[in-house]
């Protein structure tokens, strides 16, 4: 049996190319996932989670518990993005868990108190450094909901096989 590389982007014209924005992907999370088992990353992304609706739950392993279990996380998704390059079910689950990822980091710019300053003045809306760290998780997520458009309709085939 022949193994077929990059599954999802097995359709005609551009889709080809969108294997780029996979291997970016993963290697945005594998670097994250790297970057949240040091000390600085920890204490970073402790005022997120904190104030998160979605994962505060995490603190529930500490400070350098509950970077660990997203840094194992971004592990995780890297490598099914990875083994979606052969399988496009696994490319899938890879996809929808990265706009989960990004969608609730992106939240963080509405939960995280100081991040966004909202008023009636001239300036409406405006975000600090942090903020602007954070906003550009908008542009991760649709990257992930592209490539997670791009892998359903082959791993729903091979789902009702």
């Amino acid at each position: 049996m022949k193994a077929e590389f990059n599954v999802a982007e097995a359709g005609n014209g551009s889709y080809r190319l969108l294997a780029i924005l996979r291997w970016v992907m993963v290697t945005i999370f594998v670097s994250f996932g790297m970057q949240k088992f040091t000390p600085q990353s920890a204490q970073g992304i402790a005022q997120f989670i904190s104030n998160s609706p979605f994962i505060s739950w995490l603190s529930l392993f500490g400070l350098r518990g509950e970077a660990y279990v997203l840094g194992v996380t971004e592990f995780a998704i890297g490598a099914l993005l990875i083994a979606g390059a052969f399988n496009p079910l696994m490319s899938a689950l890879g996809a929808f868990m990265g706009v989960v990822t990004f969608a609730v980091t992106f939240s963080f710019f509405f939960t995280t108190p100081g991040v966004v300053t909202w008023s009636l003045s001239t300036d409406p809306m405006a975000w600090n450094l942090t903020g602007e760290f954070l906003f550009k998780d908008i542009v991760l997520l649709c990257v992930c909901v592209v490539l997670l458009l791009a892998s359903l309709p082959e791993a729903m085939g091979r789902v009702r096989e």
